[in-house]
């Protein structure tokens, strides 16, 4: 007669024991596949196991997330969730099929990056507020653009819309390639995408440098000002990446793969990596996270409604 033993518990002094999985919910190549290979190749040198990252893209995120809400809770399949598939889809998506908390383990912060709100070089402005008193003096003579409905682009510009008392027609693009082309060619008179899609514009005076969307000025660009020092103070509204393991994760577990990207995320050859790929690595505690991305949520949810954006 066989005896069947009972399987021993993965513990975090063990583990891991086998390859792990990293799911990006976007495709390869982008700022989230970046940053989530570079701390797989960090980790894989820490840990001995392979750390593999999967792209499961599609739903502005919600694929791949809701993949890794439903895979199994060991530490083995984890996520790097980002402001959509985390704060912005709950509110914007009309039949979400997971919860950003309710449904995962918060690990870690890892990158926070300024959108950049620019505008074409015959745009008669130099600042925040020169654009204002322009956008209400003849709101029809303009409009902006973003990386699509409902993104953190878009929803960041109609919270600043909403707290400056202007208006300006929004035009949504499918990310930031065809909306850069239309602002650079003058049929749209103002943009906000990611900061590394603009830079190269801005320093070739093709287009002007409005404001950033982070709370302070990003260090590895310190001479472009926020929005929250033109008038705007506490205003914050950067997008951001974190990962997060399934719902059940045991604790010691999610506490030692955090203190793990903690270490990766900090090493000074991965963050001038991660600088030149254009954000900053900004590691945390799982409670920190947590509550990062609770406020996020309430953040966003009233962007939303403020935007009555909508996606079905």
């Amino acid at each position: 007669m066989t005896i069947q033993l009972p399987a021993l518990a993965q513990t975090a002094a063990t583990f891991p024991t086998r390859a792990v999985t990293i799911v990006v919910p976007f495709p390869a190549g982008g700022a989230t596949d970046i940053t989530a290979r570079l701390v797989a190749e960090g980790l894989t040198k820490k840990w001995g196991q392979t750390v593999v990252v999967e792209n499961r893209p599609g739903a502005g995120g919600n694929v791949g997330s809701e993949y890794v809400a439903r895979a199994t809770a060991d530490g083995y399949t984890l996520v790097l969730g980002v402001t959509g598939s985390h704060s912005i889809n709950s509110s914007v998506y009309q039949n979400m099929r997971y919860h950003p908390l309710k449904d995962f383990e918060p690990i870690t912060l890892a990158t926070l990056y300024p959108n950049a709100i620019v505008v074409n070089p015959n745009v008669k402005a130099d600042n925040l507020q020169q654009l204002i008193a322009l956008l209400k003096t003849n709101s029809a003579a303009y409009s902006y653009g973003s990386d699509g409905n409902g993104t953190a682009s878009h929803l960041g510009m109609e919270m600043l819309k909403n707290k400056g008392a202007f208006d300006v027609t929004h035009v949504p693009y499918r990310g930031s390639t065809p909306m850069l082309s239309d602002l650079l060619g003058g049929q749209i008179q103002i943009g906000i995408t990611g900061l590394p899609a603009v830079q190269a514009y801005v320093k070739a005076g093709k287009l002007k440098m409005i404001a950033l969307t982070t709370g302070e000025r990003f260090s590895s660009a310190p001479d472009y000002p926020t929005v929250a020092e033109q008038g705007f103070p506490g205003f914050s509204a950067p997008p951001w990446s974190g990962f997060f393991a399934p719902k059940g994760t045991p604790d010691d577990i999610v506490r030692k793969i955090s203190a793990d990207m903690n270490a990766v995320m900090s090493d000074p050859t991965a963050k001038t990596k991660m600088i030149a790929a254009g954000s900053e690595f900004t590691p945390g505690t799982p409670e920190a996270f947590r509550a990062f991305v609770g406020k996020e949520m309430e953040k966003w949810a009233e962007a939303v409604r403020i935007s009555g954006a909508k996606v079905d």
